[in-house]
């Protein structure tokens, strides 16, 4: 990670506005850039999570609710699942510490490489747990394809927020964005549930 972040302090000096050859820059300047960086890539990592927070919320309160309606032993009831929300969500904390670091190593940078990079990561993961699960448990097919699913998407998404500030978006731009779309995910899954086409009292992670 600290790698990571040097690598990243001197693309940030790259890009600044008046850029300086390495050996004119003074230790003060390098130790200066160097906690903006993990400032800056603290705020991203904070802002991707709650982007797979909100797709999260959207996809499993919302549009595949449904997977979770018929009984299965496999699941804990949805009264002690309700409780166990943060550890769900902790994971995907998790998750996007891990996908950071893996982009700022591999230089990864702008929205659509983001997400490609996500997506494809995001799928072996979710690949890689479904077929996992499906060997040992007794979980339905239909709840391994949406947790398959769920997370493919929600690391892609991630992963072109994680992206877009790499390839040097504005950190507030970001913030704007996944506020906006956090708050729309938000709506969306009400708005299903008020409707009737996702149980109401249905709120929780597969995770």
């Amino acid at each position: 990670m600290i790698s990571a972040l040097l690598k990243w302090t001197r693309q940030l000096r790259a890009r600044s506005l008046n850029p300086l050859n390495k050996s004119q820059i003074k230790p003060d300047s390098y130790r200066r850039a160097l906690v903006k960086s993990i400032r800056n890539l603290s705020m991203i990592v904070l802002l991707s999570w709650l982007s797979m927070l909100g797709t999260d919320f959207l996809l499993h309160a919302g549009l595949l609710s449904w997977i979770y309606l018929e009984p299965s032993p496999f699941l804990l009831p949805p009264e002690i699942m309700f409780r166990l929300i943060p550890l769900g969500y902790l994971s995907l904390l998790l998750m996007t510490v891990l996908l950071s670091w893996l982009m700022a190593t591999h230089d990864v940078d702008g929205w659509l490489k983001g997400s490609l990079f996500g997506l494809k990561l995001g799928g072996l993961m979710g690949g890689g747990g479904m077929l996992g699960l499906a060997s040992i448990s007794t979980a339905e097919f239909s709840l391994l394809c949406g947790w398959f699913v769920g997370q493919t998407i929600e690391i892609g998404i991630a992963g072109a927020v994680i992206g877009s500030a790499l390839g040097g978006g504005s950190i507030r731009r970001l913030f704007m964005m996944v506020s906006a779309f956090v708050i729309f995910s938000l709506i969306i899954t009400v708005v299903l549930q008020a409707v009737g086409l996702a149980p109401a009292a249905l709120v929780i992670s597969p995770k």
